[in-house]
């Protein structure tokens, strides 16, 4: 009997484990869209609202889908140095910035300055699906092409905006022209608002698409970036993040004087990384000049024939080249180099001083691993 309820127990765990989990009530498991939503969902490019649900069939905005576009491709902290003039918009409005990242990054076209940008209406299929496309490399077609691909699946091609007739074509190629699943031939129905759901899907779609192909720009933007450095040991990568494990050992330069003899516990200090962190393989993991803040964890002067002095750095923040300040918990313990004559004098007289100068290069050890993304230097926390 006790067998047959290890066994039951372990059966049930096993459904457990094999049912996925759905954040939404109103998302059920077999909701045509459940996978791309529980995916953007769990990568927060979507959020639900704050009863819990997600309403798939609710429209999104124009500048909501700006910024749902650009956090699927990843690049929400890029900065645009020349923004757009809009009527409609200011740098206050809450999607200044990635309405201003997806005109750099060509996924919606450049109006001339002075236009307004209509934030507030609810995105059309054909523009979603556009933007989509646009985020790629793709092949060029002809709008006999186009018409030629969409007829073979679509009712009503003859609806179709002249100027979306193109990138729903190439949509179409490429698998990623959403429609909701229907028992008639389906259609493309281009002017109508897109739905929660038929969004997701379409930026799932382009997420993965853009990793393949992505246009010119998103390519380089999403390229690991190299250079010379500082070699951390054990760092790896997966992807485009980079890893530096606990216990690495990194060089820092501190930008004040510090001693045993002077400085005091708790003492504040500023350092910097003075050069870029890399790995084997030359991925930068922190940029040259970031800075580090923390404070004096254990000071003690030395003594002569009672102590050697002490000095011992205690690193709690990073902050990188792009203003992002962060948790990088790291020790360093200032020693000093002794060949075998020191060594024997200062154990056993004892009394030696230890100090930093400003600029003066001193190495400090990880205590918590680091992850980095390696396309822009963001630290993920």
């Amino acid at each position: 009997m006790k067998n047959l309820i290890k066994l039951a127990l372990s059966a049930l765990v096993a459904l457990v484990i094999t049912i996925p989990a759905f954040a939404y009530p109103d998302v059920t498991q077999d909701h045509w869209a459940a996978k791309q939503i529980e995916i953007l969902t769990e990568k927060g490019v979507i959020v639900g609202y704050p009863d819990g649900t997600f309403k798939p069939d609710d429209n999104v905005s124009r500048a909501e889908f700006a910024s749902m576009a650009i956090k699927a491709l990843g690049q929400e902290h890029t900065t645009v140095a020349q923004p757009v003039a809009f009527t409609d918009i200011d740098t206050s409005f809450w999607a200044y910035d990635a309405i201003q990242k997806a005109l750099y990054f060509d996924l919606i076209s450049c109006p001339p300055q002075g236009q307004p940008f209509r934030p507030d209406d609810t995105v059309t299929r054909a523009e979603s699906i556009s933007v989509a496309v646009n985020a790629l490399t793709t092949e060029q077609i002809s709008d006999m092409k186009a018409k030629e691909v969409l007829s073979k699946r679509f009712a009503d091609v003859n609806e179709v905006p002249q100027w979306f007739l193109i990138p729903a074509g190439k949509a179409e190629i490429l698998n990623m022209l959403v429609t909701i699943p229907s028992a008639n031939k389906a259609k493309i129905e281009a002017n109508r608002p897109a739905t929660r759901a038929e969004v997701a899907s379409i930026l799932y779609e382009m997420m993965e698409q853009a990793k393949l192909n992505p246009n010119a720009k998103l390519a380089e933007a999403m390229r690991k970036k190299t250079g010379e450095g500082y070699v951390v040991e054990n760092a790896f990568v997966q992807g485009s993040v980079g890893t530096i494990p606990s216990g690495s050992i990194v060089p820092i330069k501190l930008t004040k004087y510090v001693s045993s003899q002077s400085s005091q516990p708790g003492e504040m200090y500023i350092a910097s990384a003075p050069q870029n962190y890399i790995t084997k393989d030359k991925f930068i993991l922190v940029y040259s000049g970031s800075n580090l803040k923390g404070q004096l964890l254990d000071v003690r002067s030395g003594k002569w024939f009672v102590r050697n002095g002490v000095l011992v750095l205690d690193n709690s923040l990073l902050t990188t080249n792009n203003d992002q300040t962060v948790s990088f918990n790291g020790v360093s313990e200032i020693t000093k180099h002794r060949n075998w004559f020191m060594k024997i004098v200062r154990a056993t007289l004892k009394g030696e001083k230890l100090n930093v100068t400003p600029d003066e290069v001193i190495y400090m050890k990880v205590l918590k691993p680091i992850k980095v993304d390696l396309t822009n230097g963001w630290i993920i926390e």
